[in-house]
């Protein structure tokens, strides 16, 4: 048998997506990672010996951050490098030396050297991390060279702490290190890193002893060695595929111990997927498993094709990776995907010769396919899997194949009386054409050859075949063989031949006729395939060109409905969450509409409101063929979009096993898909909505508390200057319109305020306020505060804590007295007259603490968040004057200055405002005796 030759044609998607990559990094530099399993392995070492090559080469070398950590040997390689200062960043009354990130971005060198790739960045870096650092410089172009050990990977941190008892703090994400340009491992020995140890080559001699006894155990070292092995060498599969890739290399290279296991129609499918599962299980390797379906194996009943899809998810929960590949050669799609995939072994089950199942397994996958995989793709380890025992195989046969479809099922291609009256009608053609074409012949006989006379009953050979199928074709090439020896050949109306040559004709008629018949008959099931596929795409299509235009809910339940119904000859029921993620039925689907109304009261009565919330709790579908509760009426299929589950479809199919046909179930999860993320671009356009909506009202309120309080504040300013002339009036007024007259101060003043509040708050909320940061001392704006709000506080008494050793503070004095003072006017309008209000600062890590607290009635339960929103109250209704904008005014100040403002229940009564400012780092001050500068530090 002669070798197909493979098809070494590259992948254009796998090309394409190659050469986009390639052209986003031609702007970025390289990263090289120095990998190994634990300090002292000599990465460090090995970079510096790299640099120094590339230095004689005549690259530009930068040594950005080198941690010797006292080694001479590391040290020495420095030697001849040009050294980036450090930064030093003052953090608690100490100088932390730190990679000097802008100065490296400024010199942009060739080549970088950053040590320690997973180290954490002292308080005040730009970056908390250093591989950060890294992505900023390759993002300018520059390559880096870096060491890390398999202890930092983020996803091996837990089972390195597992190993050793020690769970590291600085980690880095793995999808830092799978990007790297290199990976270089660097490995020694457990034995020979202890003897460095010992020797003080890693830590110094104290140091070393104390790591011996704890992370530098051999037990340990030697696992650590495993790890970082087997993480480089799962990085190094994904470069070879890539390269491969690339060079378009078909042939398959034996690096991987991968298993391929092929799934046929046979009843030893699932021996086969067991067998598989153990042997990689062996082998500590992946594996898949795939089934090929060509249109022959197409003409499966529904149980056979039910039970390979069985056998698939059997697979799939043992671990494989499952595909479902489409061709007419199994041998050549099997062979093609081990290939792309570079899959070393492929495992089938050995041929079934026995009983009634011979003639089952030529036909199908299996027959003769190890022959043909071990002639096509000699390259490929090929393991045969045996049969399983008889006990085994009568089990498998007894539970693994569903019982056939009943008549009144429906077939995916056609259903099953139609088919049945098909293949009938066309034995009646058969013959009636056979009778049809002697007929026709006779009268021109006269006239013509035998061999045109032939000719006739091909093409009607043909006609039969392309309209009817394989048995009518070979029906009527019989007949045609028989009416023409009878009719035609001497002697005539005999079935006698008078020469041996029409023998000769007999046999290449019945040849051509089954040669026809085979060709025509396949290329008809592939034809009729191909419409049903096409009419598959465009009903996905035309779902998706409906959805597109829907811009509410109720349209997307409807329009999913009406698709759904026609494509799957199923009753739909589309379940959403309302605002507690509890499922309800969507609107406009509570009472039956359709034409087939009892159909759907069915799918209402079947309905599993319990059900169908598992299946949006954990985004699994459940009912009919799943795992979860498969003997429900009902398929619950969760509409998972790329942000959250957003509903269940509910479907009550006609047939059940119709719905379990492959095809089916990857279009119907299609059509999920699609209506899922329907449902998320509806609800982010009503998001959007809202906010539009809130944008254009915050608008509109701005500009009319500017507005007004422009308009006010001028008529307001003399009001004020004129109550207050009264007041002061010479000589001075009788005594009752003199409290007339200080009340009319009173009262001008305080709307002054308010006014002064509304446009304050405009002012703000358009940004046109600028702050003047000054380094000051806090006490003085409490002090100036204080003095403020003399008027507001009568009849209530102030307590202070603050202390005399603040440090120095950054922060507007004019805007940051407004806080205080609408803090404590506030707290003196809500409290109780001769109460007591407490005034306190502190300080907290890295912040100013600010605290006001009052002695009042509180905070209403659940309005901690809310008290701080504009013209929002405590009471709603009260006499207490205010138009809710103090409060809104001091969030905005402090949010502008850094800080966060929060309210919450005083320790024993009352409620209690805290505000923070952050510290930074005051300037430095001159020393009065000798001129020096020292820096001023907060007091922690």
């Amino acid at each position: 048998m002669s070798q197909q030759t493979p098809n070494t044609r590259p992948d254009p998607d796998a090309l394409l997506s190659r050469i986009q990559s390639e052209q986003l990094q031609a702007t970025r530099g390289k990263l090289r990672i120095y990998f190994g399993a634990s300090a002292g392995v000599g990465k460090t070492y090995a970079m510096l010996t790299a640099a120094h090559k590339l230095q004689s080469e005549g690259r530009e070398v930068l040594a950005g951050v080198i941690e010797s950590h006292g080694r001479i040997d590391t040290a020495n390689q420095l030697t001849g490098l040009p050294i980036l200062p450090l930064k030093q960043l003052t953090y608690r009354d100490k100088q932390l030396p730190e990679f000097d990130l802008d100065a490296a971005l400024a010199r942009k060198p060739s080549l970088i050297l950053v040590d320690e790739l997973a180290h954490s960045n002292a308080p005040g870096s730009r970056h908390p991390k250093r591989w950060q650092d890294v992505e900023e410089l390759l993002s300018a172009g520059i390559d880096v060279f870096t060491t890390l050990n398999v202890q930092h990977l983020e996803s091996l941190n837990d089972v390195v702490g597992g190993i050793t008892g020690i769970r590291v703090a600085e980690t880095l994400p793995d999808t830092v290190f799978d990007a790297a340009d290199e990976v270089v491992q660097v490995d020694i020995p457990a034995d020979e890193l202890l003897a460095r140890l010992k020797l003080g080559k890693v830590y110094q001699l104290p140091q070393a002893e104390r790591a011996s006894r704890n992370f530098f155990r051999k037990g340990n070292l030697i696992a650590l060695r495993e790890l970082a092995l087997r993480r480089t060498a799962d990085r190094l599969q994904g470069d070879v595929q890539a390269y491969r890739i690339e060079k378009s290399i078909d042939t398959v290279w034996q690096t991987d111990t991968a298993l391929l296991a092929c799934i046929g129609p046979t009843i030893n499918a699932e021996h086969v997927i067991r067998s598989t599962a153990r042997l990689a299980t062996q082998l500590n390797s992946e594996w898949r498993a795939v089934y090929v379906e060509t249109p022959r194996l197409q003409r499966l009943s529904s149980a056979r094709r039910e039970a390979i899809l069985e056998t698939l998810k059997l697979a799939q929960n043992l671990g494989a990776t499952t595909a479902v590949l489409a061709g007419n050669d199994v041998t050549e799609v099997i062979t093609e995907f081990a290939r792309s995939n570079n899959i070393s072994k492929i495992i089938v089950g050995r041929s079934q010769h026995y009983g009634r199942w011979r003639w089952r397994a030529l036909w199908s996958m299996q027959g003769n396919f190890a022959t043909k995989i071990a002639a096509q793709a000699k390259d490929i380890d090929l393991i045969e899997i045996g049969q399983p025992s008889i006990r085994a195989k009568s089990k498998e046969r007894s539970s693994g194949a569903a019982p056939h479809s009943s008549a009144s099922e429906v077939s995916p291609l056609k259903p099953h009386r139609l088919m049945e009256k098909t293949r009938s009608s066309g034995y009646v053609w058969a013959v009636a054409v056979t009778i049809l074409v002697t007929v026709l012949a006779t009268p021109i006989l006269p006239y013509f050859d035998l061999a045109n006379i032939v000719m006739l009953y091909l093409l009607a050979e043909v006609l039969i075949a392309v309209r009817f199928g394989r048995g009518p074709a070979i029906t009527i090439a019989l007949l045609s063989i028989g009416a023409f020896d009878f009719f035609f050949v001497p002697p005539r109306f005999s079935f006698a031949v008078s020469d041996f040559q029409y023998l000769m004709t007999f046999a290449v008629m019945l040849a051509v006729g089954l040669i026809i018949t085979h060709l025509t008959t396949g290329l008809r099931y592939q034809a009729r395939v191909a419409s049903y596929r096409e009419t598959r795409s465009r009903a996905l299509f035309e779902f998706s060109r409906a959805l597109s235009g829907a811009l509410q809910t109720e349209q997307i339940v409807e329009t999913s409905r009406k698709f759904l119904q026609r494509t799957f000859n199923a009753q739909t029921l589309l379940l959403v969450p309302d605002l507690e993620g509890r499922l309800q039925v969507a609107p406009s689907q509570n009472v039956p509409a359709s034409e087939d109304a009892a159909l759907e009261s069915a799918l209402h009565a079947s309905l599993d409101i319990g059900i169908a919330q598992w299946a949006f709790d954990n985004a699994k579908n459940a009912g009919i063929g799943t795992d979860t509760l498969p003997a429900s009426n009902c398929l619950y299929l969760p509409l998972v979009a790329p942000m959250r589950t957003r509903g269940v479809l509910a479907i009550l199919p006609h047939s059940r096993r119709w719905l379990l046909i492959p095809e089916q179930q990857q279009q119907l999860y299609t059509f999920g898909a699609l209506a899922a993320i329907a449902l998320e671009r509806v609800h982010y356009i009503e998001v959007a909505q809202d906010a539009l909506i809130k944008m254009e009202s915050e608008r509109l309120r701005n500009a009319l508390l500017s507005a007004l309080s422009h308009d006010l504040r001028t008529p307001l300013t003399a009001l004020v200057g004129l109550s207050e002339s009264l007041v002061l009036t010479r000589p001075p007024l009788q005594s009752a319109q003199q409290g007339l007259a200080i009340a009319l101060h009173e009262e001008t003043l305080r709307m002054s305020a308010l006014v002064t509040n509304l446009l304050d708050m405009a002012r703000i909320q358009s940004g046109e306020v600028k702050l003047n940061l000054q380094w000051q001392p806090f006490e003085e704006v409490v002090g100036s505060a204080l003095r403020a709000s003399t008027l507001a506080l009568m009849g209530h008494r102030v307590e202070t804590q603050v202390s005399h050793d603040l440090p120095l503070v950054r922060f507007d004095a004019v805007l940051i007295e407004r806080v205080l003072c609408n803090l404590l006017e506030n707290a003196a309008k809500y409290s109780p007259a001769s109460s007591a209000i407490m005034l306190s600062a502190a300080i907290t890590g890295r912040l100013l603490s600010v605290t006001v607290a009052d002695h009042g009635p509180g905070l209403p339960a659940g309005m901690e968040e809310a008290i701080f929103d504009k013209f929002t109250r405590g009471e709603r209704e009260s006499a207490k004057p205010g138009v809710g904008l103090g409060l809104a005014i001091c969030r905005a100040i402090v949010e502008a200055h850094g800080g966060i403002i929060t309210a919450a229940d005083g320790a024993a009564d009352g409620a209690a405002f805290t505000f923070t400012l952050p510290l930074g780092v005051p300037p430095s001050m001159p020393d009065p005796e000798d001129g020096e500068y020292y820096p001023v530090e907060p007091s922690l």
